[in-house]
């Protein structure tokens, strides 16, 4: 124990109400976080029959590879913006940022596999480009880690920008 504080974050043998807040928010933002996954998910029940009749550049993954990204992807998003929320500077703009593009993340999978919609999806993947990299900078003036935490995010994305415009031009009777 040092200045009162255990290890364990109690102070006392009592709970920090300071540590109590910060664990709820983590979890909190990564409920919130992957809620958003499990709704681009069910829009992408049919992602992988989809994908696999849709002719593809040869730079295509495999669909088995999307889901353990995504997974990793969105716990560091959570991570991030816990990050930034709990450093309580700054953060109104920095959060509704994160949460437009969580939105237009989920956004996209509708748009793209369960209305396909090719030509709105490839638009709209730009327009959730734009806000990751807003997002980004908005983090950066709270928490440096938490707006480094986004970067295999935005590169990922800026892959899969990349990918859906090729894919819906190659594809222009199915989307």
């Amino acid at each position: 124990m040092r200045d009162g504080f255990g290890e364990d974050g109690t102070i006392g043998g009592h709970v920090n109400p300071g540590t109590t807040r910060s664990v709820a928010g983590f979890f909190g933002w990564l409920l919130l976080t992957f809620a958003a996954a499990a709704l681009g998910a069910i829009a992408s029940a049919n992602a992988p029959a989809f994908y696999a009749q849709l002719d593809k550049p040869s730079w295509a993954p495999p669909a088995g590879v999307f889901g353990p990204v995504w997974t990793v992807l969105y716990a560091l998003m959570a991570i991030s913006v816990w990050l930034v929320w709990r450093a309580r500077r700054l953060t109104r703009p920095a959060l509704a940022l994160f949460l437009a593009q969580l939105a237009a993340n989920a956004l996209w999978s509708w748009l793209f596999f369960a209305w396909h919609r090719g030509a709105f999806a490839a638009v709209e993947v730009l327009v959730l480009l734009a806000l990751i990299v807003a997002t980004a900078v908005a983090f950066w003036r709270s928490s440096r880690v938490a707006a480094l935490l986004l970067v295999p995010y935005l590169l990922w994305v800026s892959f899969a920008s990349a990918l859906t415009w090729s894919v819906w031009l190659r594809n222009p009777g199915v989307l």
